[in-house]
């Protein structure tokens, strides 16, 4: 399981390129620095995730569920689990799982960080303090649809769905995150 020190190591090295994503980054330690069990889905004030926002090859397409509880085309992603060793590590995880395409690549830092409040499947209102990466898929990947979405398609980076401003805005952050980042599997 993400060990709180080490998702704090995690963001301590990220030099978010805004000012409203390093005050976030901030709250995000000064939590994890009191919280012990931030990593852990049980954590009921609200917990880490890690989510990933899965580009085609080209870096013009991203790859998107159809959420099943929340009825929205989102990103890839979720909670920490067990065998992860970084929130890094979950978000490749989470993004291979979701979209059954192997050879997946990640940037070495976050890109964006958002909060918000989500009934979790422990069915107690809390908040996702997500953290997400930018991912990049190999030439010819092909997506399969896994039990944890209703569907997958590729989007065109300026033809996003409406419906979900944190999307936007993460699309956004990805978009000037390749051209500054590592991007590499773990």
């Amino acid at each position: 399981m993400v060990a709180a020190a080490t998702a704090a190591a995690e963001l301590a090295a990220w030099t978010p390129d805004r000012p409203a994503q390093d005050a976030l980054r901030h709250a995000l330690l000064a939590f994890l620095d009191a919280r012990p069990d931030a990593c852990l889905r049980s954590c009921a004030p609200g917990h880490l995730t890690a989510s990933a926002l899965v580009l085609d090859a080209a870096g013009e397409r991203t790859l998107l569920t159809l959420h099943p509880r929340a009825g929205l085309w989102l990103q890839l992603g979720g909670h920490c689990e067990p065998g992860d060793a970084s929130l890094r590590a979950a978000a490749l995880r989470e993004a291979t799982e979701e979209s059954g395409i192997d050879g997946l690549s990640i940037s070495e830092h976050p890109v964006h960080i958002d909060v918000h409040p989500i009934t979790c499947s422990l069915g107690v209102p809390t908040r996702h303090l997500d953290v997400q990466y930018l991912v990049r898929a190999p030439a010819g990947a092909v997506e399969r649809i896994s039990d944890e979405s209703d569907d997958l398609r590729w989007w065109r980076l300026d033809g996003l769905p409406l419906g979900d401003a944190a999307l936007i805005e993460l699309a956004a952050a990805a978009a000037f995150g390749a051209q500054r980042q590592n991007i590499s599997s773990p």
